[in-house]
């Protein structure tokens, strides 16, 4: 059946499945989930697609998943041109089309948050298809790959789809253990070859000769190298002096609007020429256009402008003016464009249709173009291997330039895809080299809880539940995978004590009682067996194995004769236990089994608040504040002045009369006259062994003092301080913080649950919301004023509470809100109300960044909407985003 359906899959294709295509798709067939790790371009995307058709076929649901709203745009095109309009759906945040549809394309965090709300459309959901899965080590978003991997219920089989790691095996080891079955799949050879070229004084050379069947850093380049060096073009004008007499020639970095050229001559378009820098791909194609160059004939121009002007005929003709239309239009035409995210979403989408369609020959290129969309050209040039992180300029690593690179070649057009490197001033040719041999790019976790995450923890798990999930994560299980093996066998566990546990039912009682019993009297039995071998030194470290924190006991050391109050226990080196306790002089020691003569007598209990006995029961006797230990010494020092006699424990009860007591208890059960009660023990006795076992488990789960689990307790404390929890259960503010995903949720929920934005009209609260998703560009930051009076008595809230909370992280050794920014602010509330784009935009700002910040705004004040209880606030809200979504904003959501 598997191999039948996946030929009824490849006959819609016009080429035939590679090894691995087949291996994958007939993988799904037999319920399993696959992992696939192969380099860009390779066709893993059919397996995706596959798995869509499957769901259909078995009348059920696929959803496909994407790490950014552009590729999820794009792939929900693709989908409706298969399946139609009416079977595919699209959920971004943005756009939200046919969501009851069969199949639905949405981002990441979209399904993460549908999980979280136990959505109906997960109902006869069957596959789910992860996207770029490597993007769960990104740093800011990440975890949500895994929190969709954890999650997710386990009859939804996974299609990971990833660029090539060198830990695959390890990652795979890792779905295996959370997801059951999986598949994994490495593919390594590309299915069109990439040639490496160096540019060097206008020429292209091979990068690598073969030597032993192997690929080495060509020699005749090495040689080149040696030969000149380079000179900086200058910025005064005229021409710089030649070479002096003795010294190598000066090299000057080539023109782009030469390189184009050099492309076209050598027959390497299309091409992607990337750029690591906005102003440099817009200079770029202007300077290719001012130099006349020209990639397009007449025919092909006319197919461009009249696709261009068809796909921006919405727009206002003032807006096209303000957005520089007729300038890219002009570059357009002449086969030249940029793509960056400063463009506004319907510019780069008609850059990726054209060149997809063959009509632009040359695009200059962010790595955004990199993540993921589809834009295969016959050649990659990287213009500068350095690029800038935000703080510092750092070579490219392996991964990205493989990344990079990995677009060159078409599938089914192109024998070889080339990729070429111009001589980089600071980085020697053996080293590039290198960066092209390496084939070394594991998979690393930035799986990190945040408030929201622990809100919906609490909210949909008990604390154990919680806590093992966290413990099954991919950064925990790279950290020690011993803990997510142990977490998975006590689920293994758990599942056949229920078995059990059915199986030992008993008409006559509560067999699982009559057990506790009999198992207390089989101790009691043995206890008697072995009590005339133990000596004093036992019946000493029992003693003090069995303190409890407030307890007084009577204790003779040579530092302490008489009563101290004990806090807790440790073990020690030898596997023994040592008592921590409090003198009346507020002075903390630790008694060992080895200082004492005879076992120390409990005497009774201190006298505490509950407050105290909370604090007291959580904390080691390395822990407690000077405060707790004045109570405690005092309320030492009052039961002394009582003569020491307060709350005396019972008398240790004769241990025969315990065993009498014990067996009386056993035979008067009524199960213990069942016929069957020999076939229920043997069904309890397995039951509390696997129950014993599963204790020895999570012991050693906590051995472990897992990271994860460290940094959940201490959010918790974080939550508890501010009123989201009681115990282990949300208040009304936690339900509120459940429902809002941002770096800055936990500010945000106070911000709206301390009724700071009760006062602000919609205009307002657009410019107050926008303070919490705006980021600067660069290590800058672009400050901003507020528009009114109301909004900077709101914000100056903001700072305030957000110096206090950020002192209460750093108490818990937590540092997780971001912060705010107030540079969008005037442009949110103007653009909310209604000034028109040319008076919002000016000659600085980028109409990208404006869409991208406006919409992220729009996407907070929707989720305050879900969260706020106010109805005359929520009505604010939903006119703020209609105030904001407008115009080019409400345009750039269209998919296509």
């Amino acid at each position: 059946m598997a191999k039948a359906l996946t030929r009824e899959f490849e006959a819609t294709y016009p080429f035939g499945f590679d090894e691995f295509q087949v291996e994958a798709c007939e993988s799904l067939v037999r319920g399993e989930s696959v992992l696939i790790s192969a380099p860009t371009g390779s066709g893993k995307t059919v397996v995706g697609e596959f798995a869509v058709w499957l769901a259909l076929q078995e009348g059920g649901k696929a959803f496909y998943t994407t790490p950014m709203k552009a590729l999820s745009n794009q792939k929900f095109s693709d989908l409706v041109s298969v399946h139609g309009a009416d079977k595919v759906g699209l959920l971004t945040g943005d756009n939200s089309i046919n969501a009851q549809a069969p199949i639905v394309v949405m981002t990441t965090e979209v399904l993460r948050n549908m999980i979280y709300e136990r959505s109906d459309l997960l109902i006869d959901l069957r596959f789910v298809i992860l996207d770029e899965v490597h993007y769960l080590q990104d740093r800011y978003r990440g975890a949500v790959w895994e929190e969709v991997i954890i999650h997710l219920p386990l009859d939804v089989k996974l299609v990971s789809l990833s660029a090539t790691l060198s830990n695959a095996e390890e990652f795979a080891d890792w779905l295996q253990t959370i997801r059951g079955a999986t598949r994994t799949i490495i593919e390594t050879e590309r299915p069109v070859e990439i040639n490496h070229h160096y540019l060097v004084d206008g020429a292209l050379y091979p990068m690598f000769v073969w030597e032993g069947g192997e690929p080495a850093p060509n020699p005749q380049i090495r040689l080149l190298e040696t030969r000149s060096n380079w000179d900086r073009p200058s910025r005064s004008k005229g021409k710089s002096p030649g070479p002096k007499k003795g010294h190598p020639q000066k090299r000057r970095f080539p023109r782009r609007a030469d390189l184009a050229e050099l492309l076209q001559s050598e027959e390497k378009l299309p091409a992607i020429y990337f750029i690591f820098s906005r102003k440099g791909c817009n200079a770029a194609v202007q300077q290719c256009f001012r130099s006349g160059v020209t990639l397009t004939g007449h025919k092909e121009r006319k197919q461009i402008r009249e696709f261009a002007e068809a796909r921006t005929s919405y727009l206002d003709h003032n807006d096209l003016d303000i957005l520089g239309y007729g300038e890219w239009l002009e570059a357009l035409t002449a086969g030249v464009a940029a793509h960056h995210a400063g463009l506004i979403p319907v510019f780069k989408e008609t850059v990726e249709e054209l060149f997809k369609a063959g009509l632009v020959k040359l695009v200059f290129a962010t790595e955004t173009l990199a993540l993921g969309i589809n834009m295969p050209a016959k050649t990659v040039l990287i213009e500068s291997l350095n690029k800038f992180t935000g703080e510092r300029h750092e070579v490219l690593t392996p991964g990205q330039f493989t990344q990079l690179t990995g677009r060159a070649g078409r599938r089914g057009i192109d024998v070889v895809g080339h990729a070429v490197v111009p001589q980089q001033p600071d980085i020697p040719f053996r080293q590039i080299a290198g960066l092209a041999l390496t084939r070394t790019y594991p998979l690393i976790s930035s799986f990190q809880p945040s408030y929201n995450m622990a809100t919906n923890l609490v909210r949909n798990y008990s604390r154990e539940e919680a806590e093992h999930l966290l413990n099954s994560s991919f950064a925990q299980y790279r950290t020690d995978k011993d803990v997510v093996v142990v977490e998975q066998l006590v689920d293994r566990n758990e599942a056949y004590l229920a078995s059990y546990r059915e199986k030992m039912t008993c008409d006559k009682g509560d067999f699982e009682d009559y057990w506790r019993v009999r198992e207390a009297y089989q101790r009691l039995n043995q206890s008697a067996k072995v009590r005339e071998a133990e000596n004093e030194r036992v019946r000493i470290e029992r003693a003090l194995a069995s303190v409890s924190a407030g307890e007084v006991w009577d204790v003779r050391t040579s530092r302490v004769n008489g009563n101290v109050v004990m806090v807790s226990t440790e073990p020690t080196h030898r596997g023994g236990t040592r008592a921590i306790a409090l003198t009346d002089t507020s002075r903390i020691i630790k008694v060992g089994a080895n200082e004492l003569r005879e076992p120390p007598q409990m005497v009774g209990l201190v006298k505490l608040d509950k407050a105290s006995w909370a604090t007291l029961r959580s904390r080691s006797g390395s822990r407690l504040d000077h405060a707790l230990r004045r109570k405690m010494a005092a309320a030492l020092k009052e039961f002394n002045g009582n003569g020491g006699k307060g709350k005396r424990p019972a008398p240790e009860p004769d241990e025969d009369v315990d065993l009498a007591l014990a067996k009386t208890a056993m035979l008067q059960h009524p199960c213990h006259s069942c016929p069957d009660r020999d076939r229920h023990a043997q069904w309890a006795e397995r039951a509390s062994r696997l129950a014993r076992e599963n204790d020895t488990l999570h012991k050693k789960v906590r051995s472990k003092t897992e990271t994860l689990s460290r940094r959940f307790e201490r959010i918790l404390e974080i939550l508890e301080e501010y009123h989201y929890l009681e115990g282990f259960n949300l208040t009304e503010k936690g339900w509120s913080l459940a429902r809002i995903y941002n770096e800055n949720d936990l500010l945000i929920t106070e911000t709206l649950t301390r009724g700071w934005l009760h006062d602000l009209g919609p205009a307002e609260l657009a410019a107050l919301m926008s303070v919490f998703v705006y980021e600067s560009r660069g290590p800058v930051e672009v400050a901003g004023p507020l528009p009114t009076a109301e909004s900077k008595k709101a914000y100056g809230k903001i700072v305030r509470l957000e110096e206090r909370m950020k002192r209460s992280e750093a108490r818990a050794g937590l540092e997780m809100i971001r912060g705010t920014e107030t540079g969008f602010a005037m442009t949110a509330y103007r653009w909310c109300l209604g000034d028109p784009l040319e008076d919002v935009i000016d000659e600085d700002s980028s109409p990208g960044d404006f869409i991208r910040s406006t919409k992220q705004t729009i996407d907070l004040l929707r989720q305050l909407q879900s969260a706020a209880e106010d109805e005359q606030l929520r009505a604010r809200l939903v006119d703020a985003v209609e105030g904001l979504n407008r115009g080019v904003v409400a345009y750039s959501g269209v998919a296509w």
